[in-house]
């Protein structure tokens, strides 16, 4: 890499990636998986539209990203892994879609900055707290990062429940493609607490239980 991708400045997050982000998420993926899979998405009254957030869900394909975005309906900066950056083409389309890497073996200072400097942007913060991909919606290795982040950042946290985006699961003209959204969680100073309650809201959204999350 010439360039040091743990490290972006609030500018960089502007009109031109936010639109290339739109297009990306909304016309090529939306459209297509909600035609394709049929798509739908519940919950999107939860989303507030006029401040930062830790948008969190659980992982369970590469196409995640995408598709939360389309869900959410708000321009997000993701973490993605610093190894995904090593090659060329998926370089380029992650720095024009505003992605940033991030060492998961040690956080660097460049990343921290640059999460700090999403306060200053309109754009939110998408991470996957999982980790990597789990396609048993296992909970038990959680990385406390997100809700470390929401504690510094003083923002809330939007969980988010993907499900039937697994290549079994992705049936075409058939699949049953679900996105949910829930309330926000209240950022606090207690990590663990947070943690906990992003996991109970995963898992009753999973569990197709929740309430709060109406179709919209």
């Amino acid at each position: 890499m010439t360039r040091d991708y743990q490290k972006r400045k609030p500018e960089e997050y502007n009109k031109f990636r936010a639109i290339m982000q739109w297009i990306a998420c909304n016309i090529v993926y939306g459209s297509y998986y909600r035609l394709a899979f049929n798509l739908r998405i519940e919950g999107k009254k939860n989303v507030p539209k006029d401040k930062m957030l830790i948008i969190a869900s659980n992982h369970v394909s590469a196409l995640d990203p995408f598709l939360v975005i389309h869900a959410v309906g708000r321009p997000t900066a993701y973490m993605a892994k610093v190894e995904l950056f090593q090659n060329k083409i998926a370089r380029f389309f992650l720095n024009i879609l505003g992605a940033f890497a991030v060492d998961r073996n040690k956080l660097s200072v460049s990343t921290i900055k640059t999460v700090i400097g999403l306060k200053k942007t309109n754009w939110c913060l998408g991470i996957f707290p999982q980790g990597t991909r789990e396609k048993d919606d296992n909970m038990k290795n959680i990385n406390k990062g997100f809700a470390s982040f929401a504690k510094t950042l003083k923002c809330d946290i939007l969980p988010v429940a993907i499900m039937g985006m697994t290549k079994e699961e992705r049936k075409f003209l058939h699949g049953k493609m679900k996105i949910k959204i829930a309330k926000p969680i209240p950022y606090n100073d207690n990590i663990d607490d947070m943690i906990q309650q992003w996991c109970e809201k995963i898992t009753t959204m999973l569990e197709g239980k929740d309430d709060e999350c109406k179709k919209s």
